[in-house]
């Protein structure tokens, strides 16, 4: 049986993940940790304590004293909070990483999952249908340490045998937990604003495509990419993971489909320049051959959902 530690199990990703796992595996199984108190839905339904994916005897007794066999590592600082503070975002999301490998190294748990990010790419990448293997020169803190991951994932795995695993996310949307601090983040934010006031003032400009996924579907393929036989992976660094690409715009006009008196303004800050280095669009076919990513929601179908569930939250 798998005994599987999900670190970071209070944030965006986690706190859903945790719960996919242990209706697949057993609540028993899912071991959920983090800095801070998860949600009561989390707490309630397994094990799991705070602990600090930074202190590395701490993590590697907790994952020897509980047979941990597989780890997901969701800790990091984003793209835009760790401009405001890169020395410290660095340290955090590189020292995350490595704590984790070595702890894979000197324990059963030999198969990592670690996040990387479209952040990876830069001003230089091909911004439409962006390669797999492609020029990668990122210009924000966040990029520069998910492409430094993403090569000590792959030697690892080359050197020592780690079971590494990670995809390039695109920006998530989610209407569990609310936005952290990350570029592609207006694209929750709008929802919760549209049922709060009828109106939202975004941060990028109208017309900036990204690549969005909803989280049922980077949840779903990210176990997806874990259950695949190791044989099936030709890549060991990360997957390029597309999702669905829009603008603000476009995403207002859906939302307006159900709500045809919300308005939007726009006032770019700093995190427009950071999404102007991003890819548009992705190119996502090596996924779809090695391990079938697949996915479920369009723009549409997407928004009536995010419509329908913050407002349900928000009462």
């Amino acid at each position: 049986m798998e005994k599987i530690l999900v670190i970071g199990c209070s944030g965006q990703i986690g706190s859903e993940l945790v719960m996919t796992l242990r209706s697949i595996y057993g609540n028993e199984n899912v071991y959920a940790t983090d800095i801070k108190y998860p949600t009561d839905e989390v707490r309630d339904s397994g094990p799991g304590q705070i602990l600090d994916v930074l202190d590395f005897q701490n993590l590697l007794h907790y994952i020897v004293r509980n047979n941990i066999t597989q780890v997901y590592n969701l800790a990091a600082v984003l793209s835009g909070n760790a401009e405001k503070i890169p020395l410290q975002a660095w340290d955090i999301n590189m020292k995350a990483l490595i704590n984790t490998i070595l702890a894979a190294q000197q324990s059963d748990a030999k198969k990592l999952f670690w996040p990387s990010s479209i952040a990876v790419f830069g001003p230089t990448t091909p911004r439409h249908n962006t390669p797999q293997l492609t020029i990668m020169e990122p210009n924000t803190v966040y990029g520069i340490s998910k492409l430094a991951g993403e090569r000590w994932g792959e030697y690892y795995h080359q050197k020592y045998g780690i079971d590494f695993r990670s995809v390039r996310y695109p920006g998530l949307i989610s209407y569990k937990t609310e936005a952290g601090g990350g570029t592609t983040d207006y694209a929750v934010e709008i929802f919760y604003e549209a049922i709060r006031h009828g109106r939202y003032e975004c941060f990028l400009s109208a017309d900036t495509a990204l690549p969005m996924m909803f989280m049922d579907d980077a949840i779903n393929n990210t176990i997806r990419l874990m259950q695949t036989p190791g044989e099936n992976l030709t890549l060991r660094s990360s997957y390029n993971v597309a999702g669905i690409s829009f603008t603000p715009k476009q995403l207002a006009e859906s939302i307006k489909k159900y709500m045809p008196e919300f308005k939007i303004s726009y006032k770019p800050d700093f995190r427009q320049a950071i999404a102007n280095s991003w890819p548009a669009s992705i190119d996502d076919s090596v996924a779809r051959r090695d391990w079938g990513l697949t996915q479920e929601y369009d723009l549409d179908k997407m928004t009536k959902l995010m419509l329908e569930k913050v407002e349900e939250k928000l009462k």
